[in-house]
């Protein structure tokens, strides 16, 4: 009995995928010491990352629980 066929391994590669590019939306520049940085309040940082990470690992939990 196979548990993951093709279709399955691609499409979470593409999750995959996902999570990197969520995690590469949340970081950012360097922290300088002694410098205040506006940067890491971004939209991007704070809203759209953790939206596109979140949507991953809930794609990667359906795929894993879907039957065929």
């Amino acid at each position: 009995m196979e548990i993951f066929n093709r279709k399955k391994y691609l499409l979470l590669a593409l999750v995959i995928i996902l999570l990197i590019i969520g995690y590469g939306l949340m970081s950012g520049p360097k922290a300088v010491e002694g410098e205040f940085n506006n940067a890491i309040f971004s939209f991007r940082r704070i809203t759209l990352a953790p939206i596109v990470i979140l949507a991953a690992y809930g794609s990667m939990i359906f795929l894993i629980f879907k039957r065929k």
